[in-house]
């Protein structure tokens, strides 16, 4: 079975492998460099803004 392609919230581009963080997709390339970036590097600022996307979705009875 062939895996559809998602767009990444990070990088957006079109992958097929990652994890799905609510509402964001991150591909596993994205999901990869954020676990290993320390906050003192640049692009730290980068993904933060980036998962800002996230909105926990609300349930309602």
């Amino acid at each position: 079975m062939d895996k559809q392609l998602k767009r990444c919230g990070i990088c957006e581009e079109e992958k097929k492998e990652g994890i799905h963080l609510y509402n964001l997709f991150i591909c596993s390339e994205c999901e990869y460099n954020m676990v290993h970036t320390e906050p003192r590097e640049e692009k730290y600022q980068y993904y933060v803004r980036k998962l800002k996307a996230v909105r926990q979705s609300k349930l309602y009875s």
